[in-house]
Parts: C-alpha cells; sequence; structure tokens
C-alpha cells in the first residue's frame, strides 16, 4: 500500500508513511496535511487500494 501511495501522491515520503500500531490518528493528520483531503477522504482512499 506504501508504494501504491508514494506512486500516487508523490510529496509522501517515507517518514509520513511511518506507522506505529495505534497511531492511526497521527498517520491520518499528516496525510491529511500533505494531501489536503479530509481524514474520511483518506479513510477511503486507504479502504479502496
Amino acid at each position: 500500500m506504501k508504494g501504491k501511495l508514494k506512486q500516487k501522491y508523490a510529496q509522501l515520503t517515507d517518514d509520513d508513511l511511518m506507522y506505529a500500531k495505534g497511531k492511526e490518528n497521527e498517520l491520518l493528520g499528516c496525510l491529511q496535511k500533505k494531501l489536503g483531503q479530509t481524514q474520511d477522504q483518506i479513510r477511503k482512499l486507504l479502504a479502496d487500494m
């Protein structure tokens, strides 16, 4: 999934996509800032991958 996100959104870095168990909100917040989308849009994007 990480690779697909980086292909689709070139501005994302490995650090942006770091995921720690129990830290989903931090990941969503980071992606929200970088992509300019709502957390619901990002959840849908991730679910569709």
